[in-house]
């Protein structure tokens, strides 16, 4: 509450494009629950409207004061590094024993961190005694329904996108591929500019880039030499398993110590806020205090048992089922072809396995929205476990879908075969 609102130098962070012609009197609303202070419901950030041309004020530059984004780093559960060289979760009252910390000091908080902080701030705005977005009396809204959700769900809210400091990102070009030196990659850099996961990713790809040189170099005399000792190729193929095992348990401790430098390790789950989409009666939190959606676990658990797990077996019934269908395509094209022997009928062949290629494709799309609706509707708290339950649905079917004909062949059929001889 103490949080002044007034900066002198104002530094936009992300932007928010609402929709052409959106009306007056829900911009004033919007902006004013931005700006509005934490303890009557708002965000307590900064707004400034980027008026264009025209003179429509749809844009808005979102920013915040420095007092505001260390209290938000505290909300959210950022761990920075101490002067005793430990790893702990910032705290305000203690934040003289951070490293590298000072009142004046702006860049204390990484630029990807100041606008995961606004991010969350405007994804947490939540309705208190609204019925509805005003000036939009078809877009309702009850306690504890996410404001930023219901505004781009109604299409009021185009979309929200974090603002790019060009000076910064021309430091960051020159040193990342600017040079003719080659070198590593300025993975710290990265990822104060652009946070931790994509940093992780291009820390992924430079190891495993680095990671393939002693297979290439091995493997080139086998490339060059056609050998007609196929124990050499068994020897290339030995080394290639311990290789790649070898390599992925490496990566595991380089990423540990990259995630514990970062901070990311020992983030714990209790430090996550509800996620967007999540929303039940509007109540007060009892381990922190703050007011927040609740909703019962066992109506939670009820829907997943009852309806989801149900609905993922029959889609899993219907995916073997369709792979039955193709394998009966299968045998009749090469029934049709012993019997006319042209080339009509050689076609015939293929066309099971297109026909089936495609079944699969078009099956994945339309289970996946399926997944994407069955795991919001199962209305998690936190965004971690919906993506738990998401990648579950999607990662059996997906591998059901695509595979288990593989393993009929080699398992069913084979064995068929063998009892036939």
């Amino acid at each position: 509450s103490f949080v002044d609102a007034f900066e002198p130098d104002f530094r936009p962070l992300v932007v928010i494009e609402l929709a052409k012609g959106t009306k007056e009197e829900t911009r004033e609303w919007f902006t004013k629950r931005i700006v509005d202070k934490k303890a009557n419901g708002g965000a307590q950030l900064l707004v400034k409207p980027l008026v264009m041309e025209k003179g429509d004020e749809n844009i808005y530059l979102i920013g915040a004061s420095h007092l505001r984004l260390l209290l938000g780093a505290e909300t959210v559960g950022l761990v920075k590094e101490c002067n005793d060289n430990s790893m702990r979760t910032f705290t305000y009252s203690s934040r003289k024993t951070f490293k590298d910390f000072a009142d004046d000091n702006h860049s204390f908080l990484t630029m990807a961190e100041c606008q995961y902080i606004i991010k969350h701030e405007l994804e947490n705005l939540r309705a208190k005694d609204e019925k509805m977005i005003p000036g939009y009396p078809q877009a309702k809204l009850y306690p504890g329904k996410s404001i930023v959700r219901r505004l781009l769900t109604s299409g009021v809210l185009v979309q929200i996108f974090p603002l790019h400091d060009r000076e910064e990102l021309k430091k960051l070009r020159h040193n990342w591929y600017g040079r003719v030196k080659i070198g590593y990659q300025p993975l710290d850099e990265i990822r104060c500019y652009f946070g931790e996961t994509v940093a992780l990713y291009f820390g992924f790809l430079e190891y495993f880039t680095f990671a393939l040189i002693p297979m290439a170099v091995i493997g080139i005399p086998y490339y060059v030499f056609a050998w007609e000792d196929y124990d050499k190729y068994v020897m290339f193929a030995t080394f290639n398993l311990l290789w790649s095992t070898v390599i992925l348990e490496v990566w595991k401790r380089i990423c540990a110590i990259m995630t514990y430098r970062w901070g990311t390790l020992l983030m714990k789950r209790q430090f996550e806020e509800p996620r967007p989409g999540f929303h039940g009666v509007l109540g007060v939190n009892p381990v922190t205090g703050r007011k927040e959606p609740l909703y019962s676990s066992l109506k939670r658990q009820l829907r997943i048992y009852l309806v989801s797990l149900p609905f993922v077996c029959l889609c899993l019934y219907i995916s073997l089922y369709v792979m039955m269908i193709y394998f009966d395509l299968e045998q009749w094209a090469v029934d049709y072809h012993e019997e006319h022997e042209s080339n009509f009928s050689n076609l015939m062949l293929f066309v099971p396995s297109i026909i089936y290629a495609v079944v699969i494709e078009m099956m994945n799309r339309l289970y996946r929205c399926a997944a994407e609706f069955l795991t919001s509707w199962e209305n998690h708290r936190l965004e971690s476990s919906y993506q738990n339950h998401l990648i579950l649905k999607v990662l059996v079917f997906n591998f059901l879908n695509c595979f288990a004909s593989l393993f009929y062949i080699a398992f069913v059929l084979f064995d068929m075969k063998l009892l036939r001889q």
